[in-house]
């Protein structure tokens, strides 16, 4: 330590050194886990769209399905109504 310079102003330059040190190396940790991160999510989110899209195609034709399903029950019902009226 400096003679010439207060015990005072030693410390609070000391402390305020070590407090710009962390402030440094939080900075840089902070990037590389960003960094990290966006990697990570680029390894998932192609995955997570192909089954969305997937799941969403299936559920399309499943809905079809059923429509054309209920449909034609539907119509072979109301022929069969016709039928007996004409009776």
């Amino acid at each position: 330590m400096d003679d010439e310079k207060p015990v005072l102003e030693q410390t609070t330059d000391a402390i305020s050194s070590a407090a710009d040190a962390t402030k440094e190396a939080v900075k840089t940790v902070v990037k590389k886990v960003k960094k990290a991160a966006k990697k990570a999510a680029k390894k998932v989110m192609p995955k997570k769209k192909a089954a969305k899209k997937s799941k969403a195609k299936k559920a399309a034709k499943k809905s079809s399905k059923s429509a054309a399903k209920k449909s034609a029950k539907k119509a072979g019902k109301k022929k069969k109504k016709a039928r007996k009226s004409k009776r």
